[in-house]
């Protein structure tokens, strides 16, 4: 297959004699201490991908309302699979539930949301990914750049063989979609014992997105999300980054109408989205914020809070 790129057919095979694919092996290999012609070998069966670009350029996070994105994640045949994998998986799950603090149902979701439950990891070579995007993306070069080293590192780690995993067209992978400084930072193995395999190894992954979770200051049993039930609010009010600028009390003394359980120094993010019937306010606490840092988009979050309070209604009612 060839790409375009400014009306011009790609050949996928250019990165073979690429001065560039050369620089970087030599820069790794003297700063990791690595066999530079190894990792030059390895870096030049890479593929120029144009639907890698295509990808990348139109995220659904960043294209599409609420309504719509709902309308993906939120899929009745997403939950009847969500209950199922907890069906098969509710040993482990309830074991790395109580080992790291999160909730079965948010394990769960963000699974499902991910790659419904293992359905869908990613046809993409991982190498072409993260070589298509860090020498042919430039917006966000020095990213996938810095993950294509992170790649490398893991690949002697685990001793992979790094022509052949595969992942999304950002090289996320596995269960659970892990890039490779996360995989590096968060994977862990369910048993303690052995590499991490996030990709065929369910228990992995369970334990994975659990200590992911943990680590980034998740709080058992803490509120998520909550809708405020209230007429339209002033934009400005409305949180423009994802970061928990406000407190209950200050949204209070604005007019909001925020439940009066809610505690007044609570901080969180204020949001507007555009529902299937309307317009809708949300108010996302710490460990929304903490799903976000897993993806950075509040629709990515509120898809994952809404699916974990839908697969924890089903579950209850099949135990």
């Amino acid at each position: 297959m060839h790409g375009f790129a400014k009306g011009k057919a790609v050949d996928e095979n250019k990165y073979a004699n690429d001065a560039k694919i050369k620089a970087f092996a030599k820069d790794y290999a003297k700063k990791h201490k690595k066999d530079e012609q190894k990792t030059y070998n390895l870096l030049k069966q890479a593929k120029y991908k144009q639907s890698i670009i295509d990808a990348i350029s139109r995220p659904a996070e960043f294209t599409l309302e609420w309504s719509d994105y709902a309308k993906i994640f939120l899929k009745e045949k997403r939950l009847a699979k969500g209950v199922e994998f907890w069906k098969k998986h509710q040993k482990v799950i309830d074991e790395v539930s109580k080992k790291y603090g999160v909730e079965p149902e948010v394990i769960l979701a963000i699974i499902g949301v991910e790659t419904w439950y293992g359905q869908h990891m990613g046809n993409y070579r991982v190498l072409d990914a993260l070589v298509t995007l860090g020498f042919d993306y430039p917006k966000r070069s020095k990213f996938f750049k810095k993950e294509l080293e992170e790649y490398l590192l893991l690949l002697d780690e685990q001793k992979l063989d790094g022509t052949k995993l595969k992942g999304s067209y950002a090289g996320a992978m596995g269960f659970g979609q892990f890039i490779p400084s996360s995989y590096r930072a968060y994977a862990k193995s369910y048993d303690g014992i052995g590499p991490v395999d996030i990709w065929n190894d369910p228990k992995d992954a369970i334990a994975s997105v659990a200590n992911y979770l943990k680590v980034h200051g998740w709080r058992y049993g803490d509120l998520i999300a909550d809708q405020v039930m209230t007429d339209k609010i002033k934009d400005n009010l409305i949180s423009d980054k994802l970061k928990l600028d406000k407190t209950v009390k200050q949204l209070r003394m604005k007019k909001v109408n925020i439940g009066e359980s809610i505690a007044p120094d609570a901080e969180v993010m204020l949001m507007k989205m555009e529902a299937q019937y309307g317009t809708e306010y949300w108010i996302g606490f710490k460990n929304f914020y903490v799903i976000t840092r897993y993806n950075r988009s509040t629709m990515y979050s509120l898809a994952v809070y809404q699916l974990a309070q839908m697969l924890k209604y089903e579950i209850n009612v099949v135990k």
